[in-house]
């Protein structure tokens, strides 16, 4: 038996075939079988180990006789190994789905290679190709050819991951894929290009005011995004093309009502559980001038008081705009009125940037007791827009006349006597003292008051009617002649008051008191047409009076509780002596009337117009009527 080793023009010695007979019979030549060697066994080819391990040979030894004998010995061959073989992987390609997001030391698959060689020779090592980032993915055990997981398997990072696997001994490189299966792990991207940063709120309907993107990492349906508004918004999105949208305007804005939108837009997909994200995004509204100047009321009232000092400050008016900006900065102006026969200009000034409104002058309560004027409010927007309001400015009644006492009693140089007889019962009519006040109001409501010589008690007035009369009845002890001082005050603060002096002659009797008239000089004039139309105003006035005094008279017949009357007829005022007033306007009065009406004045106040401290007043020491408030205005009646 002979161990080759593979290799060729190896030379082996074999033993001698021995043949007794002699001559041609004896041993002539040697055959080997499979014809490998001769003789002299000679390896003619190299020897692969792997295709036959074992070689057996038969040596036969031929004589040359007739018939020829042979002898025959048989040769085994053992082929020794040598590593000439490399590994081989029993397939070339191997291929396994992995899902993403499994853990470390997952097994993925083994890999196999065989060698042909033996022993030692045999013996396989594992290890990856050089695979760059993939090797921190993987490991493979090198004992077992075994594949783990490493590192974190992301399907958006690689959907696929192809490797290498070699054999120690430098064998072929099987090629490995490893498909990822994707989860859905990854929630839809939304990106927001805004188009607009301020949107006008006139903006029509259909304005693009951004561009949203909405993208997703994952595969199959978990990459399938819809994309909505979350909320109810005068928007909407229009898609432009897969996974591209446009935020639109879809209704009217106003800036006024909502300055401002927060608009989420939310992305969801299609994976199971679905995975959705959202996003903000903040939509300006810019103003434009689409609102008008608003003042509190269309009509303002204000108030200033007669005699106030030029310049003073007379009220302010302020409007509002719903804009913004320059579109709500506003001036304000005067607006002459249409009735007024003075310009307002010279009147009053306005602080165009503030709406103050200042006198120009100082004003008489009895000259003028209101006046009317508009202000214009204009903003400042393109194109400006205005209102108007409408201002009454009322005068407000100052105490600064004082009461004036009527004629007769107030001639100049006349002396003021009255005679009485001594017959005379308590309250016996001497005289009626008639006053005026040219102001307004409580500061034209007149008091009288009476002075007698001390120790007599003969004689009193009415506070409110001025009627002298006698308290009782004359007596032997009283003297003839009675000189009386009689005061006129009003109700103003501080109070004004006129005086009157008055001899009051007792005389025995009826035919002694002498009725004198009073001479009062006459100036020679010129009859104009002012005393024609003043003839006139008399004369009307007169009978004004007479069919007022009947419906007074009928108003007193028909008042069965004695206290207020209500009526609504012109009230007029008139004297004896030819001087008269009467109202401007109809009204309705509360009235109060005393036992003897048609000699009382009556101060009227219209009801329409309530007074601050209610009380009552005392009118001829017994009689009342309601005070309620001061008025612009009073009327009296006589």
């Amino acid at each position: 038996m002979f161990q080759i080793m593979p290799g060729s023009n190896a030379k082996f010695p074999l033993p001698i075939a021995k043949d007794p007979d002699v001559g041609s019979n004896s041993l002539k030549d040697y055959k080997l079988s499979s014809n490998y060697v001769s003789a002299e066994l000679v390896l003619n080819k190299a020897l692969d180990r792997e295709k036959q391990a074992t070689v057996k040979l038969v040596l036969t030894g031929v004589d040359g006789g007739k018939p020829p004998k042979s002898g025959a010995l048989n040769i085994i061959i053992k082929v020794m190994d040598i590593n000439d073989n490399n590994p081989v992987f029993i397939q070339p390609l191997y291929k396994v789905k992995l899902k993403e997001n499994v853990s470390a030391g997952t097994k993925v698959l083994s890999v196999f290679a065989s060698d042909l060689d033996e022993g030692i020779n045999s013996e396989i090592v594992y290890s990856f190709v050089d695979h760059g980032k993939k090797q921190n993915l993987f490991t493979i055990i090198p004992e077992t050819g075994e594949i783990v997981v490493k590192g974190h398997i992301d399907f958006e990072e690689n959907a696929a991951i192809e490797l290498r696997v070699r054999a120690r001994d430098r064998g072929n490189s099987p090629k490995i894929l490893i498909e990822v299966v994707d989860e859905n792990d990854n929630a839809p991207e939304i990106v927001m290009t805004p188009l607009l940063e301020i949107v006008k709120e006139d903006t029509k309907p259909g304005t693009a005011v951004a561009l949203v993107t909405v993208s997703d990492k994952d595969g199959g349906k978990n990459g399938i995004v819809h994309c909505a508004l979350k909320g109810l918004f005068p928007f909407k999105l229009e898609t432009s093309y897969n996974n591209h949208y446009s935020l639109v305007v879809d209704g009217p804005l106003d800036r006024e009502s909502v300055s401002l939108y927060n608009i989420t837009i939310t992305a969801a997909d299609e994976g199971t559980p679905p995975l959705s994200s959202s996003t903000l995004i903040t939509v300006h509204i810019s103003d434009v001038n689409d609102n008008a100047p608003h003042f509190p009321a269309p009509v303002i009232n204000a108030f200033l008081r007669e005699n106030g000092q030029a310049g003073g400050l007379v009220t302010r008016v302020s409007a509002d705009d719903s804009d913004t900006g320059e579109n709500a900065a506003l001036s304000y102006s005067l607006l002459d009125s249409s009735s007024s026969s003075v310009p307002i200009t010279t009147l009053i000034n306005i602080n165009s940037l503030s709406g103050e409104i200042f006198s120009l002058q100082s004003f008489n309560h009895e000259e003028m007791k209101r006046f009317q004027f508009q202000v214009m409010a204009t903003d400042s927007g393109v194109p400006p827009l205005r209102s108007n309001a409408t201002v009454n400015v009322f005068i407000l009644d100052e105490n600064d006349n004082s009461p004036v006492i009527l004629p007769s009693y107030s001639e100049p140089g006349s002396f003021n006597s009255e005679n009485i007889p001594y017959s005379a019962e308590a309250g016996y009519f001497v005289a009626k003292i008639r006053a005026v006040d040219a102001d307004s109001g409580y500061n034209a409501l007149l008091s009288y008051h009476l002075t007698e010589p001390k120790g007599t008690n003969l004689f009193r007035i009415g506070s409110s009617t001025g009627e002298i009369r006698t308290k009782r009845r004359m007596s032997d002890n009283d003297l003839k002649t009675h000189p009386l001082l009689i005061t006129v005050s009003d109700n103003g603060e501080p109070s004004l008051s006129a005086t009157m002096s008055m001899d009051v002659v007792v005389v025995e009797s009826l035919d002694d008191i002498k009725t004198s008239f009073r001479e009062v000089p006459v100036k020679e004039e010129s009859f104009s047409d002012l005393n024609l139309y003043l003839l006139i105003a008399i004369v009307s006035v007169s009978v004004i009076f007479l069919l007022s005094l009947v419906g007074l008279i009928a108003a007193k017949c028909y008042r069965t509780d004695g206290s207020f009357s209500r009526y609504s007829a012109p009230v007029i005022s008139t004297h004896p002596d030819g001087s008269w007033s009467f109202s401007k306007s109809t009204q309705q009065y509360d009235v109060c009337f005393s036992s003897d009406t048609i000699k009382s004045d009556v101060v009227v106040f219209p009801s329409t117009f309530p007074l601050p401290d209610a009380e009552l007043i005392s009118i001829n020491e017994g009689d009342t009527f309601n005070r309620t408030q001061s008025l612009p205005s009073t009327t009296k009646v006589r």
